[in-house]
Parts: C-alpha cells; sequence; structure tokens
C-alpha cells in the first residue's frame, strides 16, 4: 500500500568508495554490532541523509517523540519511504514498510534513529522489520530512551538481520538533539536568543523578514516546542508565531515575577488560551481566561526545564529582548549549571542610542568560548549559532 505521506523518488545505484576513517561510535561498541563509522560507502551515507531530510518534515510536530526518517532499498533502488509525522501516529518504519510493500523482503532498511521494541501507542517497529523480511538494517544511532536503548537491535539480530550501526551519526545527533538532551539530563533543551545592534544593545527588533515564512525566527518558532518570554513582551500586541506552512505554534511560557495581580495579554485569544501557561512568583490574574498559571516559590531555569521536560517538550527557545532585571536573572549561571545549550545572536546593521545598561552580562561567573559556532548573513543581518 502506498504512503500518501512521501513521494518515493527511485534512485539508481552508484559504484561505493572507501569513507574516511572516524572514530567508531561508543554506542556501536557497547550494542557489540558492526559500527559502520569507520568506513560508511558513499551510498550508506546518502540514504542516511535522505533518510534525516524525510525526518525534517516533521519539525515541530513530534515532541515527545524524535523525529526519523526511514529508507528501504532493494537491489540499488529505493523503493520504499517514510517518517514519523507525529506523536501517536505509526512511526518511520511502519510507513516505509507500506510504501514498499512485498518489496520490502530481502531489502535494506535505513533507518536514522534505533527502531523500538516496546508497546507504546503504536506496536514495536522490530516486528514490522522482521515481518517485512528485511535482511538488513542500518541506523544512524542508537535510541538513548532506556527503554529502548540497545533492545531494538538485540531483537533485529536475533530474528538473523543483520544490523550496521553509526552511518552519518553526527547528523543524525544533531536531528535529534534535543530528544537527546531531555533523555540524558531530565530537562528541556534550551537555546539562547537575542538581537543586538552593531554597539552591542540588546533590542526588541527583529532583522528584516526574520518573522516572515522562511525567515530564521519563523523557522525557530516551528521547530522549538516551547518558547519563554517576559511578561513585557507577552504585553505587547502581538506574540511571537510563525508564518510556515503546517507550522505547529510554541508553547508560551510567561514569566510573570513582580508583576501586579493582574496581566493582560492582548493578543491571546480564548480559543488559544491554553498555549500559554504563566509562571508567577504570587497569585495573578491572567486575561484572556483558560491561560494556565502556576506560582512558584522560585522561578529559577533549572526548574522551569524540569517542569516543561515532564509537560512533553524537548526544546525551549529563550527569548530575550529588552528584558529587565527578573528575566535576565533566570540566565544567570545558565553555563556553570549547563542550563542553555545553544545560542542564537542576530547583529543589526543600526546603532543604537540607549539610556544605560542593556547588555547580556550573564551565563556565570567565568568566561567560556562557544563551539561549532557558525554565521550568515540574512537580509543584511548576521546571525550567529553556537553551542555552549
Amino acid at each position: 500500500m502506498a504512503s500518501s505521506l512521501v513521494s518515493r523518488p527511485h534512485l539508481s545505484a552508484r559504484p561505493v568508495r572507501a569513507a574516511s576513517l572516524a572514530s567508531p561510535s561508543r554506542a556501536c561498541v557497547a550494542a557489540g554490532v558492526r559500527c559502520q563509522a569507520q568506513a560508511a560507502g558513499d551510498l550508506d551515507r546518502h540514504y542516511m541523509r535522505r533518510c534525516v531530510e524525510l525526518a525534517r518534515k516533521a519539525a515541530g510536530h513530534t515532541s515527545p517523540n524524535p523525529m526519523v526518517g526511514c529508507v528501504i532499498v532493494r537491489d540499488g533502488r529505493v523503493v520504499g519511504e517514510g517518517f514519523h509525522p507525529k506523536a501517536g501516529q505509526p512511526h518511520a518504519e511502519v510507513f516505509a514498510l507500506r510504501d514498499a510493500g512485498d518489496l520490502a523482503e530481502n531489502a535494506t532498511a535505513y533507518v536514522s534513529l534505533e527502531p523500538c521494541n516496546h508497546y507504546g501507542r503504536t506496536p514495536p517497529c522490530t516486528e514490522a522489520l522482521i515481518n517485512a523480511k528485511v535482511k538488513e538494517v542500518v541506523m544512524g544511532m542508537t535510541d538513548p530512551n532506556p527503554i529502548v536503548a540497545s533492545k531494538g537491535i538485540e531483537k533485529l539480530q536475533g530474528a538473523g538481520i543483520d544490523v550496521r550501526v553509526g552511518v552519518e551519526e553526527a547528523l543524525c545527533r544533531k536531528l535529534n538533539e534535543a530528544y537527546i538532551h531531555r533523555m540524558l539530563s531530565g530537562k528541556a533543551f534550551a537555546t539562547l536568543r537575542a538581537t543586538l545592534s552593531m554597539n552591542g544593545i540588546v533590542t526588541n527588533q527583529l532583522g528584516k523578514g526574520a518573522d516572515l515564512s522562511g525567515g530564521y525566527y519563523s523557522q525557530l518558532m516551528k521547530e522549538y516546542d516551547g518558547v519563554i518570554i517576559s511578561s513585557d513582551l507577552a504585553k505587547m500586541s502581538t506574540l511571537p508565531v510563525s508564518h510556515e506552512a503546517g507550522a505547529n505554534q510554541p508553547q508560551y511560557i510567561i514569566i510573570a515575577q513582580g508583576e501586579s495581580s493582574r496581566l493582560h495579554i492582548p493578543s491571546l485569544s480564548e480559543e488559544h488560551a491554553s498555549k500559554a501557561i504563566v509562571l508567577a512568583d504570587s497569585p495573578i490574574t491572567v486575561e484572556p481566561a483558560g491561560v494556565e498559571v502556576a506560582v512558584l516559590r522560585q522561578i529559577d531555569l533549572d526548574s522551569i526545564l524540569q517542569l516543561l521536560a515532564q509537560r512533553g517538550l524537548c526544546s525551549v527557545l529563550v527569548d530575550f529582548r529588552e528584558a529587565g532585571e527578573s528575566f535576565a536573572s533566570l540566565l544567570n549561571d545558565f553555563q556553570e549549571e549547563k542550563l542553555v545549550q545553544k545560542v542564537v545572536v542576530e547583529v543589526l546593521p543600526v546603532w543604537l542610542a540607549s539610556e544605560g545598561l542593556n547588555n547580556l552580562a550573564f551565563g556565570g561567573s567565568q568566561s567560556f568560548p562557544l563551539k561549532n559556532v557558525e554565521h550568515r548573513e540574512v537580509n543584511g543581518s548576521v546571525l550567529l549559532e553556537g553551542y555552549v
């Protein structure tokens, strides 16, 4: 049965060249399987990159599940493709096997994440692969979820299926960096975002086109499960939204420290009130009705990230915009406490006047380098991204 979710371009086989050597994945060694991070062929990497491309089609829709893509290859051509579209729906392997039909027998299944071997809202993907009689499964990485970790590999091997792990592992790990972080730490993956002028002033402005369809900010709103904003920003005329096609708007986590007894959020309708939660340090009435309010004895980023993870959020964007001292205090020791994993800074081609100190003077008591820093120009602004 053909899947309506994906198209299936058929790819002709091409010669395989030896790949450059790389360190084998610890997960591969621990699982006791033949790890291909050292010598994955061109075709293996090609099909795994296609798995990741398919998986990204569901960005912003799978939490608390990971994004996963699957490609079925037989006799040098693609016979099935699929991806996990949404939590609660079938996994990538199921859609790909449906797409392949009888052609899955004796085929190789490429999947960006280790197939599950437990019953949840859907049956185990290992059983689907075994029943389809695939001869080989190539995985990008093992699943850090303790319910899954290596059990899927063992099940497939026990059924006589050849298993290889570690093809394009770095790419597959980056795809699900938020899911991995939540599984290992119990906290949501946090990214700090800010916009600066050329003279280092934090500004509420966004660069040209940033919040429009295709803009980096609109894409962030689609990709992140939640966005942490100050009550000052919430009281503005509009809340941040994604304008990407089919975007699932993020959960709004509104910090109301030192706020008066009433908070009005003008751009939030009662119909969408469930998309927001206000975290306050004292009882507060929020308009419109229906917005959840949680009064916390102490509002700190560590507690917030644990709370969000418990609610199924894997990723959250901390949107820092001319925030007051109370909002900045959330971020005082984020590096030392390993609370923020990524930083996105937009630098505008403007020089702003400022009446007082307005900068990013927080993060910890020691200076530290950012890793894997990338930069690109976007409509005259410069976008910087790096990992803490």
